[in-house]
């Protein structure tokens, strides 16, 4: 019986940063993930370094990307921060 109540505020310490902490987490890469395996060619993406482009090519792991007329990229699925949506 010692042991438990011992160990009862380390429980709810770790209950309390799941719920607080990784949960989220875990539920914002997931959201992330979908939004990248959706994406296709047209689709404007803002890169994790904030260039905004044009996706040009989908590839298993890579997209090729057009900055501008003269400019293709190729750039892995990991460096999209988030799809561009215009404010105008």
């Amino acid at each position: 019986m010692e042991i438990i109540s011992q160990l009862l505020p380390f429980i709810i310490l770790i209950a309390i940063m799941y719920f607080i902490i990784i949960r989220p987490q875990q539920k914002a890469a997931k959201t992330h993930q979908e939004m990248v395996t959706s994406l296709k060619k047209g689709d404007k993406i803002v890169t994790i370094g904030g260039i905004i482009s044009t996706v040009y090519k989908v590839e298993e792991q890579f997209f090729t990307v057009k900055i501008n007329d003269d400019v293709i990229v190729k750039i892995t699925k990991d460096a999209v921060a988030r799809k561009y949506e215009d404010e105008a």
